[in-house]
């Protein structure tokens, strides 16, 4: 299932009154729920053997964000998917970006890797990156500020 596909799910989810959508193409089962209180969105890849713990074992996770206002100031690239962010295209590769360096708007600044595909994520305006927000190998979620560029 393409970016594209799964943003305008997203979208959809979140325009409508419903609180979850979930859509199996093939092989690909993707699951789209809204959280409770205006939290981000998540999405799961669910296997086909998941096993159900009862909702009483089950803990909601915690997402710490940095607060808006503690980022640097310049515009904010966030993630478009839920992922694991990666710096380099391979390990002891040189970085894509690096704090500093002048980028142009389509310049790639780092993959997420989601459902087993590598996701270069670009940057849509030119400047220089003020901040990277996140550490190389960590997960990141649907709308978490990921650069500053200013």
């Amino acid at each position: 299932m393409d970016l594209r596909k799964l943003k305008k799910l997203i979208d959809l989810v979140e325009a409508s009154g419903i609180a979850e959508l979930e859509i199996t193409e093939g092989e690909e089962k993707v699951r789209i729920a809204k959280s409770i209180a205006g939290a981000p969105m998540m999405m799961a890849h669910a296997p086909q053997q998941m096993m159900h713990a009862p909702a009483a074992a089950v803990a909601a996770p915690v997402v710490v964000a940095p607060a808006e206002d503690a980022l640097p100031e310049g515009h904010v690239v966030r993630s478009p998917m839920v992922g694991t962010f990666y710096r380099a295209a391979a390990p002891g590769a040189k970085n894509f970006a690096e704090v500093g360096q002048s980028v142009s708007a389509g310049d790639t600044l780092c993959l997420i890797e989601a459902m087993k595909l590598l996701n270069e994520i670009e940057t849509d305006v030119a400047g220089v990156i003020k901040a990277i927000l996140v550490e190389n190998g960590q997960p990141v979620e649907y709308g978490e500020p990921l650069f500053v560029i200013a």
